[in-house]
């Protein structure tokens, strides 16, 4: 397994469970990955093609809502919010199916969850272990050089010159990191023809402001002006955030693709490579769905 973020630890998770000997080599420590940043909201964002994430999405919302039993463990709750300016026509089948997912003044409301990622991450890393896997950090040039049966390549943006796939292609996103001024439900307002949007996730102990989408921007340092408009685009929904006390920044590169590569590839020797990566802005929002379907991948027909 290459790749160490939710997309690579999901999967190792599966396969290990299901008695498959695995190690996952990832160039930087799960809390140092773009998983560790995102927001964490359930919702198939920035994500093609919409029928495949959506049943993706689905099935990885049924293990969430199991997971959310136990949220100081795995770090997954259920939260209410709003969907500002979405409607459900607008949506694909999936969101039929989505618990609770209705009409209200303005948008979609519904309880979905919500992931503290770090924590995740953490545990994730601390399941495969029981399950008898492994993580090392450790940088790959060469997917084929990679001693192991099975390949699997969850590099996320990393595939891009890894594999190489031109395709896949970052769009920036950065956040700010607040004190919650009492906030407890999550709230978006996303145009996805726009480089902006207003969002504001409450997490256990801070609430997460955003955001961009800047498509082919590969800045990771944050930038002030942007930080200030953020706030400023969420204190006007909520205005108490306006005097919060800032606690940090920060910056992820969304892996985008035209669509997800999830597929089977025969490497020149005749072992196997697995791709999955691409998944965009919905990375944690498809994993379960992407990983039971990498693990099939993975598993020699009988």
């Amino acid at each position: 397994m290459v790749g160490g973020g939710v997309a690579g630890l999901t999967t190792a998770v599966l396969l290990a469970e299901s008695g498959r000997r695995v190690r996952v080599w990832t160039r930087e420590p799960a809390e140092r990955t773009t998983s560790a940043v995102a927001g964490g909201l359930w919702w198939p964002y920035r994500i093609e093609p919409e029928p495949l994430a959506g049943a993706w999405a689905l099935e990885s919302l049924g293990v969430y809502e199991e997971l959310a039993e136990r949220p100081g463990e795995t770090g997954v709750r259920l939260v209410d919010g709003v969907h500002h300016g979405s409607r459900l026509e607008e949506l694909g089948a999936w969101a039929a199916r989505v618990p609770g997912l209705r009409a209200v003044a303005g948008g979609l409301a519904a309880r979905l969850p919500v992931i503290d990622m770090p924590v995740h991450l953490a545990w994730l890393r601390a399941r495969l272990v029981a399950a008898g896997g492994a993580v090392e950090v450790r940088a790959v040039t060469d997917l084929a050089a990679v001693p192991a049966p099975v390949v699997i390549n969850c590099t996320g943006l990393g595939a891009r010159s890894l594999v190489p796939d031109p395709a896949v292609r970052p769009v920036r996103g950065q956040l700010v990191v607040v004190e919650n001024p009492g906030v407890t439900g999550w709230f978006t307002a996303v145009d996805h023809s726009s480089a902006v949007s207003t969002y504001f996730i409450p997490q256990p102990g801070r609430l997460l402001l955003g955001g961009t989408a800047e498509e082919d921007d590969w800045a990771l340092e944050p930038d002030p002006a942007t930080a200030a408009a953020i706030v400023a685009r969420c204190a006007a929904v909520r205005p108490e955030i306006a005097g919060a006390r800032v606690l940090a920044h920060r910056v992820g590169l969304r892996p985008a693709r035209e669509a997800v590569r999830l597929e089977r590839r025969p490497l020149p020797d005749g072992r196997v490579l697995v791709h999955n990566y691409g998944h965009g802005g919905a990375g944690v929002t498809v994993a379960w769905g992407c990983a039971r379907e990498t693990a099939e991948l993975a598993t020699p027909p009988t």
